[in-house]
């Protein structure tokens, strides 16, 4: 796993570290997933969840609030009681906190059982956990999936942000969301964040919590400090 801090540019703390999945060879998630048969996702997605949680334990500041930030797939077969409790087993091998535990759920394709997405979504929220919907702007993860879900974070995908200094419209459709996701009580971060120009624009509009390569790139079984100069 790599790790990738979350920075509140307000208070200049980290608010998460996001675990990646990477290969032996440093290759990326998609490169990894792709090499996952569809009957071993399940088994895949509570081993990476396993390890992220144990190697937090080892690298995390006990005594800090900063989040660890998990991505989980739920299309794959999925009981949450049962995930639950994997995670919490790990947690306790390694006393980490449970209640510092992030999930996020993304989709490449459309979620097949949006009721059980939303279960799990629930149980999570029972057991303390934050939740948040990722990729947001991008594919299918859209407003009927933050109606449906209403988790407690929402990532902006990269494509909503990606030259947003120099695009009216992507100005206005990130305060649009920003401020439903206030009324709905949600918290926004932006994520891919890669120029200082994009930041400042976002900051204006309102966003606080940031992710990406201008302020740290991942780094593997390392927490990386994040740069804040350009904030």
């Amino acid at each position: 796993m790599a790790f990738q801090p979350i920075v509140n540019v307000t208070t200049g703390s980290v608010f998460a570290y996001e675990a990646l999945v990477r290969g032996i060879g440093g290759e990326g998630a998609a490169t990894v997933l792709a090499g996952v048969e569809s009957d071993m996702i399940y088994k895949f997605d509570q081993a990476c969840r396993v390890k992220a949680i144990e190697l937090a334990g080892h690298l995390f500041v006990p005594d800090d609030a900063a989040r660890l930030s998990i991505n989980f797939m739920p299309n794959a077969v999925y009981e949450p009681d049962a995930c639950i409790r994997a995670s919490l087993a790990a947690a306790r091998r390694v006393a980490f906190d449970p209640n510092r535990l992030m999930f996020e759920f993304t989709e490449n394709e459309r979620m097949q059982d949006v009721a059980h997405v939303r279960r799990i979504v629930e149980a999570y929220r029972a057991r303390g956990f934050t939740t948040a919907l990722d990729d947001f702007g991008a594919g299918y993860a859209g407003l009927g999936l933050l109606a449906d879900l209403q988790p407690d974070m929402l990532k902006l995908d990269m494509a909503l942000i990606r030259g947003i200094d120099g695009s009216a419209a992507r100005r206005t459709i990130v305060a649009g969301v920003l401020q439903i996701a206030n009324a709905l009580d949600v918290r926004c971060i932006a994520e891919g964040v890669e120029t200082a120009a994009e930041l400042e624009v976002l900051r204006s509009i309102g966003i606080e919590l940031f992710q990406g390569y201008l302020l740290a790139r991942p780094e593997r079984e390392a927490l990386p400090r994040p740069d804040l100069t350009a904030a």
